[in-house]
C-alpha cells in the first residue's frame, strides 16, 4: 500500500462515522414501513441497506408514494433523533486534532442538510467545521462529486489526493474516487461483506481502513 498522502483537509462523512444513529434510523424507517405497508427490515439489514440519499433511495422503495414516505420517515426521525444523539468513542478527540492540526474540515452526508447541522449544532461540534454539507444541497448527493464541490467552493482548495475521505459506505469510497480524494473507510462492519478486500470494497478503492477513531487518530500524527 502506498504512503499516505499529508492531509490538507479532511471530509467526513457524518452518520455512523462520527456518531451512532443507527437506532434512531432503524426505527424510524420500520415505523414508515408499517404505515406504508412494506415488510419491516432487521436492524442488520438497516445498516447493511440504508446509504443513499432520501431523494435517491425512496424512490427505489415506495415508487411513486416516495414523498408521502418521505414526510412520514421525517417526523419519526426527527421526533427522537436529538435525544438518542451519541458521538462514538474517540471522535471529539480526532476533530480537536484535526484542527490543532490547522486543516480544514468538512462534513459531507446524505443526511438532509438541515437535520445534519441540526445535530452537529446540538452536539456542539459546529466550531470543528469549516462547512456542513447534507442532501440536497448540492445539485446531486453522494456518491456524485456535487456535495465535495460545494464543501470546497469558498475556499482555494481543490479535491485531490491530500484530501481525506473517511466514511463508513461504498458511497462514501466512491464519491472519494470520483473527486480524487483519499478514501479512508472507517468502522469495523466492511470486513464481513463478501465484497471487501484489503484495498477495496464493493469494487472502489480505498487507501487504508481503519476500526476506530484511534486508528484514525495514530494517522493523523503518524
Amino acid at each position: 500500500m502506498q504512503s499516505l498522502p499529508k492531509p490538507r483537509a479532511i471530509i467526513f462523512d457524518w452518520d455512523n462515522t462520527l456518531v451512532d444513529t443507527w437506532p434512531v434510523i432503524h426505527e424510524a424507517l420500520n415505523r414508515t414501513y408499517a404505515d406504508m405497508g412494506k415488510p419491516l427490515w432487521t436492524f442488520d439489514q438497516t445498516r447493511e441497506r440504508v446509504k443513499k440519499s432520501m431523494r435517491d433511495s425512496f424512490p427505489e422503495i415506495f415508487g411513486e408514494n416516495w414523498e408521502q414516505a418521505a414526510i412520514l420517515y421525517q417526523g419519526y426521525y426527527r421526533s427522537s433523533h436529538l435525544e438518542a444523539l451519541k458521538p462514538l468513542e474517540g471522535a471529539k478527540d480526532v476533530l480537536e486534532a484535526v484542527r490543532s492540526l490547522g486543516l480544514f474540515c468538512a462534513v459531507v452526508s446524505n443526511k438532509k442538510g438541515p437535520v445534519l447541522r441540526e445535530e452537529v449544532e446540538h452536539i456542539g461540534w459546529k466550531s470543528y467545521f469549516s462547512t456542513i454539507i447534507g442532501a440536497d444541497d448540492a445539485a446531486r448527493d453522494k456518491p456524485h462529486a456535487d456535495p465535495v464541490h460545494l464543501a470546497f467552493a469558498q475556499t482555494h482548495i481543490k479535491p485531490a489526493p491530500d484530501v481525506w475521505f473517511v466514511g463508513d459506505s461504498e458511497v462514501d469510497i466512491a464519491c472519494a474516487e470520483a473527486t480524487g480524494c483519499t478514501a479512508l473507510l472507517y468502522g469495523p462492519v466492511a470486513r464481513t461483506h463478501e465484497s471487501y478486500t484489503d484495498t477495496h470494497y464493493f469494487g472502489f478503492p480505498f487507501h487504508h481502513h481503519v476500526d476506530d477513531h484511534e486508528g484514525l487518530l495514530a494517522l493523523l500524527k503518524a
